[in-house]
């Protein structure tokens, strides 16, 4: 009698999956590409896109694991996934997926991962297709979802980059506070699109999938919702432009993470042969830059490949090769915690000085120029910013951190009450393998990582001196004007768009703290 019952109940639940859905959900319309939905008003439609199937222009997500195992989990853990990668090749999709969740995050502590926002944006960027931005675009709703990459991996970059209103993917299993490096079951996982894709339908009821032939999107679940299908071929994918910086939907100025560059399987290789290299190469340099005079120091330096370009205004040429020259005062933009010292590598000499917030100990007992802390108190760090001016050239950065991108932060305007004369200083300094910045690192370490590089690279350019405001400035106004007008004359040198962000936005983003930082 059981057995009986047990087959009825099966027939039944064929029937309704199969045909009593398939009547109230009409199948959908599959179509091969969604270029013509470009030309659609797609305004009131909601659009479910499968972000490494229809939004990425690569295949492989090999990279953004890698760059989860190296920032989270340090060189070792990269250096198992890459030996790995042979035998993730010939594994499964999904069993690949699994062993690379696995081995990137195994033992991360879930509060202090922050790759997922502060590193994983920039990369994502730099892979979507513009053809697939317009159409998303255009739809009223959209909803992204990913069938391999863990939800902490996705979704910052959809919802703070791309304006994703939600974001589905898988989650992470968590342990006393620690990633045990597995996925929860998919099961799970199907459900909540089912019943996410089935509110959609009753809302908006005008639901368009879009994915590609090697990705599911859950193709059941969709088809039963969906009133039309798109599919993306690879061949698509190869016609598609990049997106160009200036259509990102929100500017990129801000991200975290030592590697400079994407680490592809090949890069990855590159990356790890030049490892050791990279290690002598940065203690040998550190050491030349420590030990010897600047005379014998510079020629030695450009021969290990470290790159040094200064130009000098004419104004400024005059000024700085004056026999009656004292104390100057230059304002430069902050691209690494080494700033200063090439400034002083431009002026041939070790008699300057920098102040700085929050440089790490071990930064000011390496720094072979003086360096000084400041207390945030605008009284007392004025009055010891002038005392130093008066013993010899002092070196400041008002934007009071570091910034990456082509961007300047704004300018503390309190190094315009120092001195009458400005020296504004546009410096840049291009990274190839490794970042000499972090946020949520060890800033003990950035100036190791810059010199890594195989070519340590610095321009500085000296521009026309600015008059300060060290007697003249009854309301308070004219500091503010001037610290602005510093600013538009570095970021007009360097074409670099000028903005309003600060330190404390930086550190809040980055590393989820007002940018204090520990005296490592």
């Amino acid at each position: 009698m059981s057995v009986k019952i047990s087959i009825f109940q099966s027939l039944m639940f064929l029937f309704n999956r199969f045909i009593l859905r398939r009547y109230r959900n009409p199948k959908p319309k599959y179509q091969k590409g969604p270029s013509f939905l470009l030309l659609s008003d797609l305004s009131r439609h909601t659009l479910i896109f499968n972000l490494e199937g229809a939004l990425l222009k690569s295949d492989s997500l090999f990279p953004y694991f890698m760059l989860v195992a190296f920032e989270a989990g340090g060189v070792m853990r990269s250096f198992i996934l890459f030996i790995l990668y042979p035998l993730i090749s010939l594994m499964s999709h999904e069993m690949g997926v699994k062993l690379m969740v696995f081995v990137s995050f195994f033992g991360i502590k879930k509060d202090g991962l922050r790759a997922g926002r502060a590193v994983l944006p920039k990369y994502f960027l730099e892979d979507v297709g513009l053809e697939m931005f317009k159409v998303l675009r255009k739809g009223g709703k959209r909803i992204g979802v990913s069938d391999d990459l863990p939800q902490v991996m996705i979704e910052g970059f959809l919802k703070d980059y791309l304006e994703t209103e939600v974001v589905v993917g898988r989650e992470m299993r968590v342990v006393g506070g620690y990633y045990i490096g597995i996925m929860e079951d998919k099961t799970k996982y199907d459900l909540e699109f089912d019943e996410l894709v089935r509110k959609e339908r009753l809302n908006t009821g005008h639901v368009i999938g879009i994915t590609s032939f090697n990705t599911s999107l859950h193709r059941y679940l969709v088809s039963q919702f969906c009133q039309e299908i798109y599919f993306v071929k690879k061949s698509d994918k190869r016609n598609w432009q990049t997106l160009p910086r200036n259509q990102y939907p929100k500017p990129l100025i801000f991200h975290d993470g030592r590697l400079a560059i994407k680490p592809t399987l090949m890069n990855a290789l590159v990356l790890f042969m030049w490892g050791p290299f990279a290690v002598s190469a940065a203690a040998a340099r550190l050491f030349v830059s420590l030990c010897i005079p600047y005379s014998l120091s510079i020629p030695i330096l450009g021969f290990s490949g470290c790159r040094l370009t200064v130009e000098i205004d004419d104004i400024s040429s005059q000024k700085l090769n004056s026999s009656q020259r004292k104390g100057c005062l230059f304002a430069c933009n902050h691209r690494t915690l080494l700033d200063p010292l090439y400034i002083g590598f431009a002026l041939k000499t070790q008699n300057i000085t920098t102040v700085t917030y929050s440089l790490s100990r071990v930064s000011e007992l390496l720094a072979p120029i003086k360096t000084v802390r400041l207390t945030r108190d605008r009284v007392s760090d004025g009055k010891a910013m002038k005392k130093l001016l008066s013993e010899g050239d002092l070196v400041v950065c008002p934007e009071g951190t570091t910034c990456r991108e082509p961007h300047l932060l704004r300018f503390s305007p309190l190094f315009t009450e120092i001195s009458d004369l400005i020296i504004p200083v546009a410096v840049t300094s291009p990274a190839t393998f490794f970042y000499g910045t972090t946020a949520s690192g060890l800033k003990a370490f950035d100036p190791l990582f810059f010199l890594m590089d195989p070519y340590p690279t610095y321009t500085v350019q000296f521009l026309d001196p600015v008059s300060g405001v060290s007697c003249q400035d009854p309301d308070g106004k004219l500091k503010f004007e001037v610290a602005n007008h510093v600013q538009s004359v570095i970021g007009n040198a360097l074409d670099f768009e000028c903005t309003n962000l600060t330190r404390k936005d930086k550190y809040l983003i980055l590393a989820g703290n007002n940018g204090v930082v520990k005296k490592n």
